[in-house]
């Protein structure tokens, strides 16, 4: 089974904040040093994931932002 890059930009980031979370309550500092190591593992391997994905789109920096869109009579 194939896991997308968004999927990997959630675990990675899961597991971030909840060393952070861990680190704030005084979480053992082996605990804290092995998950830094791995969570800079993820991180490589989330941004090779992303960036090796698959994604396409008819999108262009004329579209303006997507969330809300700028009719192109405006621009001018």
């Amino acid at each position: 089974m194939k896991i997308s890059a968004m999927a990997w930009i959630g675990i990675t980031t899961s597991l971030l904040v909840l060393l952070a979370m861990g680190a704030a309550l005084n979480l053992r500092f082996s605990w804290i040093f092995f998950g830094t190591l791995i969570g800079q593992a993820l991180i490589l391997v989330m941004v090779y994931k992303v960036l090796k994905d698959n994604y396409t789109t008819d999108k262009t920096f004329e579209d303006f932002y997507e969330d809300r869109p700028v009719p192109r009579e405006n621009y001018r």
